[in-house]
């Protein structure tokens, strides 16, 4: 059963190795290897930690995590003066995509902004992967790109929008089924800004 709860700074570590090894996986063949290969845990972690320090902070982290306490997960997000919310980030152990981890994350994001808030998020215009999952989850594109470049080769992001609608029971009800009850997080509890 997985289990979410608000970030600590014992869980930094576990969570910048989640995202590190987590762009490695999904954006191979997407982000050039130099810079896949370049990435740091430690540097992710030190990033992390000051963000979570930052008292001015406004995002909010998670982490999925089993009855053992091992993190499977990470997702942050906070709010948006434009769009309601923003899923800065969400990120699954490679093993363990597939299993329900990360659909957790996200009811846990929906669930503490609000059933229905809209929620926004950019996603790499070639992570086949990602887009299905947001899809499914409710999200389409609304036709904002971004170009990112990453030594010097362009890599298209495309802007994701859930609409304001509240989740069906029956559709909460079958997440909670797979993968154990979706605990709502406090939010704010843990504050930063996301950090990518």
């Amino acid at each position: 059963m997985v289990r979410v709860r608000i970030m600590g700074d014992t869980d930094v570590p576990a969570a910048a190795e989640i995202r590190v090894r987590g762009w490695q996986k999904a954006y191979s063949g997407i982000v050039p290897g130099s810079c896949l290969d370049a990435m740091s845990t430690e540097e992710t972690a030190r990033r992390t930690r000051e963000r979570l320090a930052d008292p001015a902070g406004t995002t909010t982290d998670l982490v999925a995590v089993t009855e053992d306490h091992e993190i499977l997960g990470w997702a942050a997000y906070g709010p948006n003066p434009d769009a309601g919310w923003t899923l800065h980030a969400l990120y699954v152990r490679p093993d363990r995509i597939g299993t329900g981890v990360g659909r957790a994350l996200l009811a846990a994001v929906h669930e503490a902004v609000g059933p229905g808030a809209a929620v926004e998020l950019w996603v790499l215009r070639d992570n086949a992967r990602a887009r299905r999952f947001y899809e499914l989850a409710g999200y389409a594109p609304d036709g904002a790109e971004e170009q990112e470049e990453y030594d010097k080769v362009p890599v298209t992001e495309l802007r994701y929008r859930r609409a304001s609608a509240p989740p069906s029971g029956a559709a909460v009800q079958h997440l909670e089924a797979r993968v154990g009850p979706v605990i709502r997080p406090e939010v704010g509890a843990v504050r930063g800004d996301s950090g990518g």
